[in-house]
C-alpha cells in the first residue's frame, strides 16, 4: 500500500534515494569504470562577497544526513551569516556522498531562505514579541523548518503544535474566526467566554462581524480582568489605515481602565508594516512572509580532486575558508593560504570520518544569529 501523504519518507532519504536520478547513473557509471577520486565539494551561493547576506539555516538536518558517511565536513555554524563563499565543505570520496547532494541542498537552501526572511522581519521591530504565523502555507512536513527558522531568526514563538514536539517548545496562539462563527454574529461574548473557560487564556479575536474597537471594548466589558490581549486579524482589504485603527483600539481601551490589555495584530504582515506598528502594539503574528520565502539557491561544485584545484566554469577552484573580521566583513580566501590577521575561521569541523562532533542548541544559534547580525550590519542597507 503506497502511503496517503505526498512525502518522501526519512528512510528513502537516509538511503540516498532522495536524490536526483543522474546522481545514481553517475554512481553507476564511475563504478563501472573503476573510478572513484576523492574530492573537495563545497556549497556556494556566491563566489564573491555582494553585501547582501543570509542567515545559515539547515546545517542540523544536513549533519545528520551525511553522519556515517565515511567523510570529514566543515560548516559554518548555524546562526552564521555569510554573503559570499562556502557555507559547507565536504572531503571524501565522491561515490561516498555524490546521491545525497539533493537533499542536502534541499534542506540548506529552504531553511536559508525562511530565516533569512524571518530575521528581516525581526529586524524591522526588533523589541515586539513576533510569533510564526505561516506554517499553514507550507506543505505540512515543511512545518517545523519554518519555525525552527524562525526562532534562529529571533522569533519569540510559533504557532504549530506538532512542531513543538519536535523543536520542545510549546506552540502559541490565539482563537481563530471560524470559533466566533461557530457561535454566530451577536455571540461574541460567549464564544469568548467560553474559550476563556475551557483554555485559561484571556484572549480575544476582535474583528470577526463588527468593528475593531466595538468587539475590542465588547470583549474588554465580558471578561474585565481576566482579559489579557486582544488580537486584531483584519483583512487587508477592510483594514483602511491599520496605525489609526490601532490607536483608536488603544484609547478607547485606555480611557475605560484596560490599559492592561495588550494588542496583538496578525494578517498579511510584512517588514515595512512591522516597522510603522512596532511602537503601537504588543506583539505581531507573521505568516506568508516567513514561510512563502524563496528557497536560496544554493549550488554544491567540486573545488578539488586528488588534492588539485578543479572547477568548472564560473566556480572557484580550490578548497576555501572564510573569516569574520573584526569590522563586520566575510572574507574568503585559499585554505591552503593565511587568512586576514583579524579574521575568525568560520567553517569548523562538522563531521570526522563520519562521526557528528557538533551539538546543535538552538537558543545558542539564535544568540549567535543576533550577534552576527549586527557585526555585519543586516538590514542596514
Amino acid at each position: 500500500m503506497s502511503d496517503a501523504f505526498d512525502i518522501v519518507s526519512t528512510e528513502a532519504i537516509r538511503a540516498g534515494r532522495a536524490t536526483d536520478v543522474y546522481f545514481e547513473r553517475t554512481e553507476t557509471t564511475l563504478d563501472h569504470a573503476g573510478k572513484n577520486p576523492t574530492v573537495v565539494a563545497e556549497v556556494t551561493a556566491n563566489q564573491f562577497p555582494t553585501g547582501e547576506f543570509k542567515l545559515f539555516a539547515g546545517v542540523k538536518d544536513a549533519a545528520h544526513l551525511l553522519e556515517g558517511l565515511p567523510v570529514d565536513v566543515d560548516a559554518l555554524s548555524e546562526g552564521n551569516l555569510f554573503d559570499a563563499g562556502p557555507v559547507l565543505q565536504i572531503t571524501g570520496k565522491y561515490r561516498d556522498f555524490a546521491r545525497y547532494e539533493t537533499a542536502l541542498l534541499g534542506f540548506l537552501s529552504h531553511a536559508t531562505g525562511i530565516a533569512t526572511k524571518a530575521l528581516s522581519a525581526r529586524h524591522a521591530a526588533p523589541d515586539t514579541t513576533m510569533l510564526s504565523f505561516g506554517a499553514r502555507h507550507v506543505h505540512p512536513s515543511m512545518a517545523a523548518v519554518v519555525e525552527r527558522s524562525a526562532l534562529l531568526a529571533g522569533f519569540d514563538g510559533f504557532s504549530h503544535a506538532a512542531a513543538g514536539d519536535l523543536l520542545g517548545r510549546e506552540a502559541g496562539g490565539t482563537m481563530p474566526h471560524a470559533l466566533l462563527i461557530c457561535y454566530g454574529r451577536g455571540e461574541q461574548e460567549a464564544a469568548w467566554r467560553a474559550f476563556y473557560e475551557a483554555t485559561g487564556q484571556g484572549v480575544a479575536l476582535c474583528d470577526t462581524y463588527g468593528d475593531e474597537v466595538e468587539e475590542a471594548l465588547r470583549a474588554a466589558a465580558e471578561l474585565g480582568e481576566d482579559l489579557e490581549s486582544i488580537r486584531i486579524d483584519t483583512t487587508r482589504s477592510r483594514r483602511g489605515d491599520f496605525a489609526h485603527i490601532i490607536k483608536e483600539v488603544r484609547w478607547e481601551l485606555d480611557v475605560r481602565g484596560y490599559d492592561h490589555v495588550d494588542i496583538f495584530v496578525s494578517g498579511g504582515l510584512q517588514p515595512a508594516d512591522l516597522y510603522d506598528l512596532k511602537d503601537l502594539v504588543d506583539g505581531f503574528g507573521v505568516g506568508g512572509y516567513v514561510s512563502n520565502a524563496d528557497p536560496l539557491d544554493f549550488a554544491l561544485d567540486i573545488v578539488e580532486v586528488e588534492g588539485e584545484p578543479a572547477s568548472k566554469r564560473g566556480k572557484l577552484s580550490g578548497k576555501k575558508q572564510v573569516y569574520r573580521t573584526r569590522d563586520g566583513g566575510h572574507d574568503v580566501g585559499l585554505a591552503s593560504r593565511p587568512g586576514p590577521t583579524d579574521g575568525r575561521p568560520l567553517l569548523e569541523p562538522l563531521i570526522r570520518e563520519g562521526e557528528l562532533v557538533r551539538e546543535f542548541d538552538l537558543t545558542d544559534a539564535a544568540k549567535r544569529a543576533a550577534t552576527d547580525a549586527m557585526k555585519v550590519g543586516f538590514g542596514e542597507n
